[in-house]
């Protein structure tokens, strides 16, 4: 192994996600190990935040990872195991400390779908789904979800700290 020399902004995002390893059958596939972790997931450390948090931070790593696969026809869903409930196509999520995290979107009907899980239940399988004819541009959660965590998404305990 040779010396390598990381930035602190490197040995800091290297930490958020240390326990994280994927293998594929594809040699292209995108790992999210592989891609840049947004600096708001480092800002705090893990310990200090709850599961809920945490949680919710690692899975808007998945969902802007799975996204940036998709071509233009098609947005982010997620399917459900157990039922007949369908899938959710995801146009927003949540969390409310200390172990809740919450979906909110559609089902293929359009009716109005919100999941909302114990993070010791959370299982979250992520499909790709036909943008609706109404629309011409896919909508992308993960890049808004980015977007809103490097912007400082608070929450009320986070001004408590």
């Amino acid at each position: 192994m040779g010396d390598e020399i990381r930035t602190s902004a490197e040995v800091r995002e290297a930490a958020v996600l240390a326990g994280l390893h994927e293998v594929h059958t594809r040699p292209d596939a995108q790992n999210a190990g592989d891609r840049p972790v947004p600096k708001a997931l480092s800002a705090k450390p893990a310990e200090q935040k709850s599961p809920a948090r945490w949680a919710y931070e690692r899975i808007i790593v998945y969902l802007k990872n799975f996204e940036e696969e998709l071509d233009n026809t098609q947005e982010v869903a997620m399917g459900f195991a157990g039922g007949d409930t369908g899938v959710l196509r995801i146009e927003g999520m949540g969390y409310f400390d200390p172990d809740i995290v919450t979906f909110y979107g559609s089902d293929e009907s359009g009716s109005r779908m919100q999941l909302i899980q114990h993070v010791s239940q959370l299982n979250v399988m992520l499909r790709a789904l036909p943008v609706p004819r109404e629309r011409e541009a896919p909508q992308r959660i993960g890049f808004r979800l980015v977007e809103d965590l490097e912007a400082g998404g608070k929450t009320d305990s986070d001004d408590a700290t």
